[in-house]
């Protein structure tokens, strides 16, 4: 079985995949965030492997993707958003969580993907 969560960035303006983003999980626990896995984006713009099936677990999460540097290197301009956290919260552990992101140098969103 593959990752319960995936993500996948687009980058809107050029329209293509956002390949070399680095990407944080964590969960938020009693003493604050804890860091459960780091990645990077492939050629298709995924991480697809993530966390592995017994690290998930029901909580409150957010992933953090380090978008500065590549709108940096994809516009030559200082980036307006350096990072793109997002949080969100499982309560259904068994089930796949995508989380992905849609990226423009002025703007970025996310919906719950499947």
């Amino acid at each position: 079985m593959g990752s319960p969560l995936t993500s996948h960035v687009l980058d809107t303006a050029l329209g293509r995949p956002a390949q070399g983003i680095d990407v944080t999980v964590e969960l938020q626990g009693d003493s604050g965030w804890q860091i459960l896995a780091r990645g990077a984006t492939n050629e298709d713009g995924r991480v697809p492997d993530l966390l592995t099936p017994d690290a998930f677990i029901a909580g409150h999460y957010r992933v953090t993707f380090a978008t500065g540097p590549y709108l940096e290197r994809t516009t030559s301009k200082p980036a307006f958003y350096p990072s793109a956290a997002i949080e969100f919260r499982v309560d259904a552990p068994d089930e796949h969580y995508h989380i992905p992101l849609l990226l423009s140098p002025f703007g970025y969103s996310t919906y719950r993907g499947s």
